[in-house]
């Protein structure tokens, strides 16, 4: 794929015509709802194997073949060029794309806010995943746990060679709960029951492994949560050798990092018990902030750095957003929350407006601004096929065990896009 990005006065016709490409095939890969509606800005992704360059001045065939590592004479032959040839600016230089990384993928299945149907969505995507952890059954005081509607989304994982995690919470009452966690860690029966009722669903319904996802700890329960994931990995790998554990860790940069939402993490001892960590790597914007990058590179890395300090690189996975956020300026601290949105709803609010999107370059993230019917100004940020191959970028060169994606239901088409680009995902039957 070749990431183009939209310039004035462009149309899909022109840019399909500079490509030697059908429109509609350009339309439908990128899932355009409208292909006569493009926005400056705007990403497009060209289907082809490779992706070409743009000649800007002072730069020759010699300098292209060791900026991408390329034997020159295969540059020549593949552009059907000759040493003698001239090359404008501007003009396009084809350029193959090397062998993809072999990792682990994932994308969270969130079936209480998905609108659509999660199998359907599974279905769809499902060449592009190693596992799709369930959210979630909720962890009640009793130790008990919360029914989920979760059978469709295993049944199409499974058909597509996708493995199913069934993720635990302690969520009560819609958000996660130090209280409820506290209760359950300082009790070894209520942890036996719940962690015998998680195994009992995950053999009766197919899952392959556990996900546990408890947010908002705080340093009285840092030693606690470390002692019931050795015990939930031991009953695991009891009942079934082949059984993982996965655990969900918020974005520290520091061992000390203050807050109730880092305080209860340990990211060295967790790393030490568990399969994999799944990295949050995201939601420095977020609905209840001001308004910024969901997941700004320049701060990702720093999560990231620390935590390959402290946990084996072969057990990391890192967070990718599949989502963005339109939020209501001006931004008051407890005032409107932003809107999440996805990579298409973005694209359509820019046209609409007749916004042009602009890319941050520090976030590597797209943005744009808007004023509505009501005369209310909005600051939106999203993610498109730069944001995520600047992060696959980095996820190559730091060589991790995978990458994961918050949350199905979110339409941001360019991910699976790039994601097919950089990525083999392991199938684990």
């Amino acid at each position: 794929m070749h990431i183009y990005v939209v310039q004035k006065d462009d149309t899909l016709e022109y840019i399909a015509a500079r490509f030697r490409l059908d429109p509609d095939a350009i339309a439908k890969k990128n899932e355009l709802t409208n292909k006569d509606q493009l926005v400056v800005g705007q990403t497009i992704m060209i289907p082809m194997a490779g992706f070409y360059h743009f000649i800007e001045e002072g730069e020759s065939l010699y300098k292209l073949s060791n900026v991408y590592n390329i034997p020159l004479f295969e540059l020549f032959s593949l552009n059907e060029l000759s040493s003698k040839d001239s090359l404008p600016l501007g003009y396009l230089v084809y350029i193959p794309r090397r062998g993809k990384n072999i990792i682990e993928t994932s994308a969270y299945n969130d079936i209480s806010i998905d609108k659509k149907d999660s199998a359907e969505i599974i279905q769809n995507i499902g060449d592009n995943l190693t596992n799709v952890p369930i959210f979630s059954y909720q962890v009640k005081r009793d130790g008990s746990l919360s029914e989920l509607n979760d059978n469709p989304s295993i049944i199409s994982a499974l058909s597509m060679e996708v493995a199913p995690l069934l993720v635990l919470t302690n969520i009560e009452d819609n958000q996660f709960s130090q209280e409820l966690a506290t209760t359950i860690l300082n009790d070894e029966a209520l942890q036996d029951k719940l962690l015998d009722e998680a195994l009992r669903i995950m053999k009766e319904k197919g899952y392959f492994g556990l996900d546990i996802d408890f947010e908002y700890l705080g340093a009285i329960n840092k030693e606690s949560y470390v002692t019931f994931l050795e015990k939930a990995k031991r009953k695991l790998k009891e009942s079934n050798p082949n059984y993982s554990l996965s655990v969900a860790l918020p974005p520290k940069t520091s061992k000390n990092q203050k807050g109730v939402l880092y305080e209860g993490h340990d990211y060295e001892a967790i790393g030490e018990v568990v399969d994999k960590v799944l990295l949050m790597t995201y939601e420095w914007g977020w609905s209840g902030g001001p308004p910024m990058a969901v997941s700004p590179l320049n701060k990702v890395k720093e999560v990231m750095e620390y935590a390959l300090e402290t946990i084996p690189k072969e057990k990391i996975l890192m967070g990718v957003p599949l989502y963005g956020y339109d939020w209501t300026l001006p931004y008051e601290k407890g005032g409107k929350w932003a809107k999440a949105i996805d990579q298409t709803k973005a694209y359509e609010l820019a046209y609409e407006y007749g916004a042009n999107i602009e890319y941050d370059e520090v976030a590597q993230s797209p943005h744009f601004m808007y004023v509505d019917e009501e005369k209310n100004e909005h600051e939106v940020w999203f993610e498109d096929a730069r944001s995520y191959q600047a992060k696959f970028e980095y996820i190559n060169q730091i060589d991790i065990a995978g990458m994961y994606n918050w949350v199905l239901g979110f339409k941001s088409p360019q991910n699976w896009l790039v994601l097919q680009e950089y990525f083999i995902p392991i199938k684990l039957f």
